[in-house]
């Protein structure tokens, strides 16, 4: 693959929604704000016990000309590709999802399966300019920009499907824009496409169900959660990074603006990093035989009171 070097600089979030941001920005003015003033964690707490379901905010994808997206799938290649390159010609960028063992700028690259989005910008001769604005230190290693021009076959390869994804993938893809949608059957190329919005908005409720929308009550819940399925750690960490990320970005925009002391934003932030760390470890141990409960009792307990005492300055949304 020929580097031809990284992408304008995004937010240090998600996969999803560091590559969301690429895709919108140039179109939903204010993206940033919006997405930052909306930052949340909301929780489904009437799933089956052990299962859980999140959404880092709500959706920030919909036009001013009232266009939203919505996955698009393909059961194979050809007839893929001829999609993509009709959604490139009318939308100019698309926001594809590959799979982390096919991309080989990614740290797990031949080792793991994950979907990852992942943006088209142009097509020329046969070839395809992808950015991947998503940096990270994951536990494969450091996750650095990608920019580069790539032929039908890498594509093919970057977009393999991820094979039977376990549900808390698909939950996790079904509500990556904030809302649960639909998403094609496991085994198909994805993209994403806009048309015209045909969901009104539901509110706070990022799907149907009963949710926890504050962040104290559904940090609770997840502890609950953690204490009584000794699965669940390994199963939701990447859910908890990812709203690590969130929330540290919130704090951020709100020291910006002036809102919040830079003292206090470090403080949360920090709290913030090192949950997904502790619980990492604590998945780690776990998977050795030797659980340890308190640690993450612990570390959760510490990011609570770290959130109480910020609410005063910066109250939590919902």
């Amino acid at each position: 693959m020929n580097l031809t070097g990284a992408p304008a600089t995004m937010p240090d979030l998600s996969c999803y929604t560091t590559n969301l941001l690429a895709l919108l920005t140039p179109d939903v003015p204010g993206v940033r704000r919006r997405l930052a003033e909306g930052v949340r964690l909301a929780v489904r707490v009437d799933l089956p016990p052990g299962e859980l379901a999140f959404s880092h905010h709500p959706r920030v994808d919909r036009t001013e000309d009232g266009r939203e997206l919505v996955y698009r799938g393909a059961a194979d290649w050809p007839t893929a590709r001829t999609a993509l390159l009709d959604t490139l010609h009318r939308e100019r960028r698309v926001l594809a999802v590959g799979n982390t063992r096919h991309l080989p700028w990614a740290p797990a690259h031949g080792q793991a399966d994950a979907p990852h989005w992942l943006l088209i910008r142009d097509h020329r001769a046969g070839r395809w300019l992808l950015g991947d604005h998503f940096t990270a230190l994951t536990p494969f290693g450091e996750q650095e920009p990608f920019l580069g021009w790539v032929g039908d076959a890498d594509l093919a390869a970057a977009l393999t499907p991820v094979p039977d994804p376990p549900p808390e993938v698909v939950r996790r893809d079904r509500l990556a824009l904030g809302e649960e949608i639909p998403v094609p059957p496991a085994g198909q190329y994805r993209w994403l496409a806009r048309q015209p919005a045909t969901t009104a908005t539901t509110g706070d409720a990022p799907g149907p169900g009963a949710w926890s929308i504050g962040l104290e009550p559904s940090l609770t819940r997840i502890a609950d959660v953690f204490r009584t399925d000794a699965t669940a750690l390994a199963r939701y960490v990447d859910d908890l990074w990812a709203a690590a990320r969130h929330h540290t970005y919130r704090l951020a925009f709100a020291v910006t603006d002036g809102r919040l002391h830079p003292e206090s934003a470090a403080a949360a932030s920090a709290a913030w990093g090192e949950l997904p760390r502790t619980l990492r470890f604590a998945a780690q141990s776990a998977a050795r035989g030797r659980p340890r409960p308190g640690v993450v009792d612990r570390s959760i307990e510490q990011l609570l009171t770290t959130v109480q005492a910020l609410s005063a300055d910066l109250p939590q949304r919902g």
